[in-house]
């Protein structure tokens, strides 16, 4: 078992950051052979998903689609007036898991490990279990 928690500092107000890099090195760094990688987002204007990392509009398209489905001004109750940012998280979630084989996450090709930001700029944690 392996364990770390990943500080990620946001520079937008709504961004998503490739940390696929980070998470493989935590795994190096933890000796982790085979088995499986939890990824786990504990905030809740914050999210963690898996795209395509290849091409950066994959997540500009997905960010600009947010954006259009949740808009930043609306009726929204909540006082903190960050009702967005959570709606956003709760539709992307909070977590991820993804198998590990000889020491590299088994991700596909073209995807890649994406925090994302909903309620920034802040300083951010993900934590990084493998089992």
């Amino acid at each position: 078992m392996f364990n770390k928690t990943l500080i990620i500092k946001t520079t937008a107000a709504t961004e998503m950051i490739d940390i696929t890099a980070e998470v493989q090195k935590s795994l190096e760094l933890g000796d982790v052979s085979d088995g499986a990688c939890l990824l786990f987002v504990p905030h809740t204007t914050a999210a963690v998903t898996i795209n395509e990392h290849a091409d950066p509009s994959v997540h500009e398209d997905i960010l600009m689609v947010l954006n259009k489905m949740v808009p930043w001004k609306g009726a929204y109750r909540h006082s903190e007036g960050n009702s967005p940012a959570h709606i956003k998280a709760s539709l992307i979630g909070p977590s991820q898991t993804v198998a590990v084989e000889k020491g590299r996450l088994a991700l596909g090709t073209w995807q890649g490990i994406f925090f994302c930001e909903f309620d920034g700029p802040r300083t951010r944690k993900i934590h990084v279990r493998c089992l």
